[in-house]
């Protein structure tokens, strides 16, 4: 069963997350035409005390239903079989 939530957690003026916010945005759009729906919610640690005291040091951090997927450079094929499995 595909994974429903993609969480990209973020912050404005980071380039390594503008360029994970792409993949994501890539690999989503792709499984969107394929009929498979995931919902993505992206969250800014700058606005989230929480969130920047566990991941200030790693983001972007991509989480897929909850679970770490992966932080600093996003793969897309890796992001696209972990959300199909």
């Amino acid at each position: 069963m595909p994974a429903t939530t993609l969480t990209l957690i973020a912050k404005p003026g980071c380039h390594l997350c503008d360029e994970a916010r792409a993949v994501v945005d890539r690999v989503l759009g792709e499984l969107d035409r394929d009929g498979v729906g995931v919902q993505l919610i992206e969250r800014n640690i700058l606005e989230e005390p929480a969130l920047a005291a566990q991941y200030a040091d790693d983001i972007p951090v991509v989480l897929v239903d909850e679970r770490m997927h992966d932080r600093w450079r996003i793969d897309a094929d890796r992001l696209r079989s972990d959300l199909l499995a």
